[in-house]
């Protein structure tokens, strides 16, 4: 018996049983080959590139493209359907336009879900293998190039469906523009903004940037077409829309990692009480620390100089001395200069400040080679832990609020005195 005895209905059941059981097959077999030889050979080659496309699934995306050609060309045959049996077998000839339409869609649906997965695969190999990727990434523009081929298999599969051309989806959005642009909104400005970033190098990954007002404050590990990712130094991640780094303000600290020096920016609060006009003894201790002995010495000569001057017998001579304090700002200066660590080609500045409530604050204003959080942290602690220590050896105390010991030990003082003088 062969097939051609068959009733005719049989002969179409098995012909199409056997199409899709070759289309189940040719999906499996083409599944194993992308999963395990394609997978093999790309893992023993010294390229990268084809490494990326094998992480993105760029081939096992295609794969259901052959059984759904097999599927669109084979289901006519099958069924035996002609132009001229089309009328006589409207049922099968619908069934099988249906699934011709059906296979069709699906290779449209395959094949851009691969290039938009062969999109990111080229992201990845632009990453891996041009060194501007950190301040020209196109990971934004692939995106938007991803839409767009999404956005055109959407207007083909429906076409396709409805039995229609794509001209007459087309014709009809002009009415729905208003629409688009409402839904389509944020990409829109995520576009736009992309483009300013990348064109502007406004940031890049890698950059640490601050945004106060969506609490971030972190490096840039991502910059996609819609947000940002900012990796937080608690590790907590935040995402922040690509558009409000044009709407609104942000800190991005790449500068200082490029000049080569960061700033430290801060104050000693000196008891106001501890400053006095040094004494022949005191001046004669600090001459002979190194780096105070040439400022001392000018001084020195500076001061017998102006006492060595003649004033009228009538005249009360305006005396001129040094101070604790002044000589302090001198010493700090020196020591600054003196300190490997300190940028010398930047800004040095020991200034003295307004007073205030808490004192009088010394500030110290000057830039350190090392830009790295650890490193600038152990230099400025350095730098204030010698000060701090050396302030008693200029007669200077560090203004402190009174603590509950302090309060407690003149309770007790004040007792005592009162104690004794009734007694």
């Amino acid at each position: 018996m062969t097939i051609k005895m068959l009733p005719e209905w049989v002969n179409e059941f098995v012909l199409t049983a056997l199409l899709l059981v070759i289309s189940a097959v040719a999906y499996r077999l083409m599944l194993r080959v992308t999963r395990g030889a394609v997978r093999r050979a790309a893992s023993h080659t010294t390229a990268t590139w084809d490494d990326r496309i094998i992480e993105r699934k760029v081939l096992a995306r295609l794969v259901v493209v052959l059984p759904a050609l097999l599927l669109f060309y084979g289901i006519g045959p099958a069924l035996g359907l002609s132009e001229a049996r089309s009328d006589a077998m409207p049922t099968l000839w619908t069934f099988g336009l249906l699934v011709q339409r059906v296979a069709l869609s699906t290779v449209v649906i395959g094949t851009v879900t691969a290039a938009t997965a062969l999109l990111e695969a080229i992201n990845d190999i632009y990453q891996d293998h041009f060194a501007e990727a950190k301040s020209r990434p196109i990971k934004g523009y692939l995106q938007v190039l991803g839409i767009a081929l999404y956005a055109a298999a959407g207007v083909i599969v429906v076409s396709i469906l409805g039995d229609r051309s794509p001209v007459v989806f087309l014709s009809g959005l002009g009415a729905l523009t208003a629409l688009l642009m409402l839904v389509f909104r944020d990409t829109i400005l995520s576009l736009v903004a992309s483009i300013q970033i990348m064109s502007n190098d406004m940031i890049r990954i890698g950059d640490w940037v601050e945004m106060p007002q969506a609490n971030a404050n972190g490096d840039v590990i991502d910059i996609a077409l819609h947000t940002v990712k900012i990796q937080n130094w608690d590790m907590t991640i935040s995402t922040i829309p690509t558009h409000r780094f044009i709407s609104e303000s942000f800190k991005n600290w790449r500068g200082m990692n490029e000049s080569g020096g960061r700033r430290i920016k801060r104050s000693l609060h000196i008891d106001l009480a501890s400053v006095h006009f040094l004494s022949d003894d005191e001046m004669a201790h600090l001459s002979r620390y190194e780096l105070l002995r040439e400022y001392m010495r000018e001084k020195a000569q500076h001061l017998e100089e102006y006492q060595g001057r003649v004033v009228p017998d009538d005249v009360i001579p305006e005396p001129k001395r040094l101070t604790n304090i002044g000589t302090f700002r001198a010493y700090v200066e020196e020591y600054l200069r003196a300190s490997p660590a300190v940028h010398k080609g930047m800004t040095l500045l020991v200034r003295q400040l307004s007073p205030t409530p808490q004192g009088l604050p010394i500030e110290i204003y000057c830039f350190t080679w090392h830009t790295d959080w650890d490193k600038y942290e152990g230099v400025q602690g350095d730098i204030f832990d010698h000060l701090i220590a050396i302030l008693p050896e200029f007669g200077l105390k560090v203004f402190q609020e009174p603590a509950g010991v302090d309060l407690a030990q003149a309770f007790a003082t004040g007792r005592a005195r009162d104690k004794k003088a009734s007694g």
